[in-house]
């Protein structure tokens, strides 16, 4: 392994609290997440205890109101912290990335009552959550979404299978979408479901060509009851919380992106400057100088992208569009980078003694979660020039 170490991201942060922030992450980073993280992914081991401490240290609800527990953080700081994390294991990012997701519809439109019995356990006392909308015939259609909840009194019924569910099988809540009237997006109703409900259950998780640390199950709800003081918004508002929540998601997985790529350059960096070849460092050879000049710059282009879309959010303005943009920049940014890398470390990059190939089955997934890239094209295109067949 290379000796070398990288150097840290110099990041524009807005407060000495931010600066703060982003050395205790880089701290835990390096102390906890990186030196376990190839063996633990290996194994397929999920870090439960790692995200236990993040939760102690207030990283789990960052960006939401510290009145419940959150830590008052714009997105422009948040995402630089998630990068941080994903740098130094994708499993630890997205599952924070995902974590916020779950908790997103209801410190959006949950009413105060609900916030004051449930955020504070949710953003800080240790839980953690799932998001529930794919199933395994609506992914990109996520309208078409069969999960039916029936109105039984005081409560609703819930029956249906997700698919694709990050933390499916260990999540603490699940923020479920679930069909509650009419065919199409108006008839999707939100529900907060814990964990342990009665008639809730997990497939074996899927296995996956990377992440293996991360399970990804399908989630079955088989006559799950809920009391209607767990249903976020109103009946039919269901859809419209679903995409809110995806357009911040997908800031979460840009930003994951951007972290596994600076990770991959960072290795391919130390590497180049350490192996000799006709008596040279290999970094003294132009074409790979212009390698990983052009591996810097789309990381640097990905990063201002996703933090632009976050001050839009932080600002209270639209951002639908920038967000769609900066998860297809920085996902395929990330599968350029890593393949890139493999390819710098040669034979050694093929091989499991060196991170570079992680990196690049991790990648692949940030181009298909959370709305493909085509899906983003589509998103994009939309804001461009209006909805298709018009």
């Amino acid at each position: 392994m290379p000796d070398r170490a990288p150097q840290p991201v110099d990041r524009q942060l807005p407060t000495e609290e931010a600066r703060d922030l982003i050395s205790l992450v880089r701290d835990i980073a390096q102390q906890e997440i990186t030196p376990k993280a190839a063996d633990e992914e290996d194994a397929g081991r999920f870090p439960r205890e790692l995200f236990t401490l993040l939760s102690r240290s207030g990283l789990l609800g960052l960006p939401y109101d510290s009145e419940y527990g959150g830590g008052d953080q714009p997105y422009e700081v948040y995402l630089q912290a998630l990068e941080e994390l994903a740098a130094a294991r994708l499993t630890v990012g997205l599952g924070v990335s995902v974590h916020s997701l779950a908790s997103y519809a209801l410190a959006a439109y949950g009413t105060k009552e609900q916030q004051v019995e449930h955020l504070p356990a949710m953003l800080g006392g240790g839980l953690l959550g799932a998001y529930c909308l794919s199933e395994p015939h609506s992914g990109s259609d996520a309208a078409a979404l069969r999960t039916k909840a029936v109105r039984d009194g005081d409560d609703w019924v819930i029956t249906g299978t997700k698919a694709w569910i990050t933390h499916g099988g260990i999540a603490d809540f699940y923020t479920v979408m679930a069909r509650t009237g009419e065919e199409g997006p108006r008839g999707i109703t939100a529900f907060l479901v814990p964990g342990d409900a009665e008639g809730l259950s997990a497939a074996v998780p899927e296995k996956k060509m990377g992440m293996k640390g991360s399970p990804t199950a399908q989630v079955h709800f088989d006559g799950v009851r809920v009391s209607d003081d767990r249903r976020i918004g109103e009946e039919g508002q269901g859809f419209a919380i679903a995409l809110s929540s995806l357009d911040s998601g997908r800031l979460g997985i840009s930003a994951c992106a951007i972290g596994v790529a600076q990770a991959a350059l960072d290795e391919a960096v130390a590497y180049a400057a350490e192996r000799r070849q006709f008596g040279k460092p290999i970094a003294d050879f132009q074409g790979l100088r212009f390698m990983l000049a052009d591996m810097a710059t789309q990381i640097e282009a990905g990063r201002a992208l996703y933090l632009a879309a976050a001050r839009l959010k932080d600002a209270g303005r639209p951002f639908a569009k920038q967000a769609a943009m900066a998860k297809l920049h920085c996902t395929d940014t990330a599968m350029r980078v890593t393949t890139d890398a493999v390819q710098i470390l040669g034979g050694y990059g093929y091989t499991a003694d060196f991170p570079a190939e992680r990196y690049m089955r991790e990648a692949k997934v940030l181009q298909i979660v959370e709305g493909t890239n085509q899906i983003q094209r589509m998103v994009i295109a939309r804001h461009l020039v209006g909805p298709e067949g018009r």
